[in-house]
C-alpha cells in the first residue's frame, strides 16, 4: 500500500512541481549579466542575488517554500556574506538614505524598515538601466511610468491585459484596509502609497511567469505567475476589499500571491535578439 501512496497525490501538483522545478529559467540566466541588452542584464542581476538567498520560493498557488536564510540573520549566503550585510549593501550601494555603518543599529534598520525597493534600485543600478530613478519607496517607480511612459525607462500599464517579460516590474498596492485596483491607482499616485514591486525574470506564454522580489518572506524569493496562450496573466489572484483575513477557517484567502495588483511596469529598452529573453512589444 505504502509503494502506491505516491498515486495519492493530485497529478496536477506533480505536474506543477515537475515543471516548476525544470524551468526554473535562473540558472541559465545568472551567467548574462554582461549581455547587450538591458532586459537581460536586469534578470541576470535578479536571478544572481535569488540564488544566492538559496532560492525561497513561492508557487504558481501561493503555495511557500522554505525559506533557509532571512533577512536580519548574521547566517552566511551562498557567496559567504552574511545576509543582513547583504541587504546592508542594497541601501548602500545603491545611495539611497538610510544606511547605517554602526551593526546593532543597522540590523535593527534592516528589521524595521522595508527593502524591497531598496532591492529593486540595486538591481537597476547593477544592470545598467538608463534613466531609473532609484528610491526607496515603490510608488516613485510608478509615478515616473505614469508620468513619463515614453521619456523614462518604464510605462504604466494595467497587470491585466499587458504581456509581462524580462525585465518589466509587476507591483502591488500594500493597503490592508482597501483594494484600489488598476482603475483608481492614477488618483492615489500623488501620495506615498505603499506599494511592492517584483521583476520579471522570464515569462513563457501558456506556461509561467518568473519573477524575483527582495524583502519577499524577508528574503530574495521567485515568484511564479500563471500566463494563458497569448502570454497575460491567466489568473492573476486579485484581493478584493470583501476578502476576511487569511486563517484556519478560510485558508484559500493564504494564497501568497494574492494582492491588490495594480500595475505592470513594461520596459521601454529595445527587444532583445537572443532567444532566452525575446520581449514582447507593448
Amino acid at each position: 500500500m505504502r509503494a502506491l501512496a505516491w498515486l495519492l497525490v493530485p497529478a496536477s501538483w506533480l505536474a506543477l512541481a515537475t515543471s516548476a522545478h525544470a524551468a526554473d529559467p535562473c540558472p541559465a540566466l545568472r551567467t548574462q549579466a554582461n549581455a547587450a541588452d538591458v532586459a537581460t542584464r536586469i534578470a541576470a542581476v535578479a536571478c544572481q542575488e535569488h540564488s544566492i538567498w538559496f532560492r525561497p520560493f513561492i508557487d504558481a498557488d501561493g503555495h511557500a517554500g522554505t525559506t533557509a536564510v532571512y533577512e536580519a540573520e548574521s547566517t552566511r549566503l551562498a557567496d559567504g556574506s552574511q545576509a543582513w550585510r547583504r541587504v546592508a549593501a542594497y541601501w548602500d550601494d545603491s545611495d539611497l538614505a538610510g544606511y547605517c555603518h554602526q551593526q546593532a543599529t543597522c540590523r535593527d534598520f534592516i528589521i524595521d524598515t522595508p527593502w524591497s525597493a531598496a532591492f529593486v534600485s540595486w538591481v537597476m543600478r547593477r544592470a545598467g538601466l538608463a534613466g531609473f530613478r532609484r528610491s526607496a519607496s515603490h510608488v516613485d517607480f510608478v509615478r515616473m511610468a505614469w508620468q513619463q511612459p515614453t521619456q523614462g525607462p518604464y510605462q504604466l500599464q494595467s497587470p491585466h491585459g499587458a504581456r509581462p517579460a524580462a525585465g518589466d516590474l509587476l507591483c502591488y498596492v500594500r493597503v490592508a484596509q482597501r483594494v484600489l485596483g488598476y482603475e483608481n491607482l492614477a488618483d492615489n499616485l500623488v501620495s506615498g502609497l505603499p506599494m511592492h514591486c517584483d521583476i520579471v525574470v522570464a515569462a513563457t506564454p501558456g506556461e509561467l511567469a518568473y519573477l524575483v522580489g527582495g524583502n519577499v518572506q524577508q528574503s530574495v524569493t521567485m515568484r511564479m505567475l500563471r500566463l494563458d496562450a497569448q502570454g497575460r496573466f491567466a489568473d492573476l489572484p486579485q484581493r478584493t476589499a470583501l476578502d476576511p483575513p487569511c486563517s484556519p477557517d478560510a485558508p484559500l484567502l493564504c494564497n501568497a500571491n494574492r494582492q491588490d495588483w495594480v500595475a505592470l511596469l513594461k520596459l521601454n529598452a529595445p527587444p532583445s535578439t537572443d532567444l532566452i529573453s525575446t520581449r514582447d512589444a507593448p
